[in-house]
């Protein structure tokens, strides 16, 4: 699956990518909080700090949700029999999914909530 070009690499990406957004139902979820993130962010008017801020809590849960869906794949891969350290492979990775949920309520409770009262 080595590619000799960059294109080839990063068709490759973006293919993952729109994979994520197609086939995990929490990706949606997450895709739709960004774009109201962002939103509340342009009607606000944040600061760049505060920005940074955001971005940085949007772009952390789309990178576990993408991790927490390769391994799962990975191990669906490696066996399809039921097996306890499996189970706990899943549940640590959509643990650290929720991790950074909760760290973007957080970032968000931060940011806006002295602007929304």
């Amino acid at each position: 699956m080595k590619h000799t070009t960059f294109i080839g690499s990063f068709k490759d990406a973006l293919k993952g990518l729109f994979f994520v957004i197609r086939h995990e139902r929490n990706m949606g979820f997450h895709l739709i909080a960004a774009a109201l993130a962002l939103a509340a962010s342009l009607y606000y008017k944040i600061d760049r700090l505060e920005l940074l801020f955001v971005f940085s809590a949007i772009f952390l849960v789309f990178l576990t949700e993408m991790f927490n869906t390769a391994l799962e794949k990975l191990v669906d891969l490696h066996t399809r029999e039921y097996h306890p350290l499996a189970r706990i492979a899943k549940r640590v990775a959509a643990g650290a999914v929720l991790c950074a949920a909760f760290f973007a309520i957080v970032v968000a409770y931060l940011v806006f909530a002295d602007k929304m009262w």
